[in-house]
């Protein structure tokens, strides 16, 4: 049988701190697995630099001269996390047998992917690095990633639980899912959508071993309401049943003021009034806010500007 080719993909951005640490693990990964006979000795580490700002690119173009396992291409500028992830993929897909995707801080354990490629060969096209557990993070980074994964599937997103971008997928899937075509990428979620036999490994996530976290709250937040708003539309549905349940309200309202002043007993009040009047503002003021959210998407999605562009290549040089 056929050895497969393995392209790991390593999104980076200003990692001149743990890019040298890493680095070496990753190519021990793919000699070790070229050694057990599980993958071919063409398979590559594949560095992606998201317009760093920092000495990255030349770190990586110096591990492409030191060794040929290493390779890289950097984008043209900074475009984000997924994007940086799909560029990767994209270049490997046509020369790769199965990619696997990690973040180059070494918090993902490396040694899960002698599982993946294990249960590739066993007949899976897509295997989910899926965290065991969250015993290392504080109790805020806890609290906030688990009700991320909650609050998305709550809202329609389909994704794994406790899964991030740690994956491995087979040249079909990528060949296949070349044709999603988004500009807003939530790739978590848009990868099971493609489809084909899946399985999960679960591991246990470590501590960063050098320099910041690129994903703070902030930047998970925006992940979330882009996860839900490219692939759900239920936000949108909840808005027109909570419109409906305050139309009845006020529907009742008004009967019963009518009611009331035909009888005799109405009360002038504006402070109850004021309450109505402030509720109804504040709930068509969110409700312009999500839809504008998807308006917003309509229109970057229109404009068919591409989700990466690759300035350079170590193997140009």
């Amino acid at each position: 049988m056929k050895r497969p080719i393995l392209y790991i993909v390593i999104p980076c951005y200003n990692e001149e701190e743990v890019l040298p640490i890493t680095a070496p693990q990753f190519l021990g990964k793919i000699k070790d697995l070229a050694a057990q006979g599980l993958i071919s000795d063409d398979s590559r580490v594949l560095f992606v630099n998201d317009g760093s700002r920092d000495r990255t690119w030349e770190i990586i173009k110096r591990l492409a001269k030191s060794d040929e396992h290493y390779i890289g291409i950097s984008q043209s500028r900074n475009r984000g996390h997924q994007a940086a992830v799909l560029a990767g993929l994209m270049e490997a897909k046509d020369v790769c047998d199965i990619s696997i995707s990690i973040d180059c801080d070494g918090q993902d354990d490396i040694d899960a992917m002698d599982r993946m490629v294990q249960e590739y060969l066993n007949g899976c096209e897509v295997v989910y690095g899926v965290r065991s557990s969250r015993k290392t993070d504080t109790f805020f980074k806890r609290t906030t990633a688990q009700g991320f994964y909650k609050f998305l599937s709550m809202m329609g997103a389909e994704v794994v639980y406790n899964h991030a971008d740690y994956r491995l997928i087979s040249a079909k899937v990528l060949k296949e899912f070349a044709n999603y075509k988004e500009v807003n990428l939530f790739l978590r979620g848009m990868v099971p959508l493609v489809g084909f036999k899946s399985t999960s490994v679960e591991y246990e996530r470590h501590e960063r071993i050098a320099g910041e976290s690129k994903y703070p709250l902030r930047k998970m937040i925006a992940l979330a309401v882009d996860g839900i708003t490219s692939l759900s539309v239920k936000p949108l549905r909840l808005i027109m049943s909570f419109g409906m349940i305050v139309a009845f309200l006020s529907f009742v309202g008004v009967v019963w003021a009518i009611i009331a002043a035909l009888s005799g007993h109405a009360v002038a009040g504006w402070a109850s009034m004021t309450c109505i009047i402030c509720f109804v503002s504040g709930v068509q003021l969110m409700c312009m806010g999500i839809i504008g959210e998807y308006v917003g998407k309509i229109y970057m999605e229109a404009k068919h500007r591409p989700r990466y562009i690759i300035s350079e290549r170590t193997q140009d040089e």
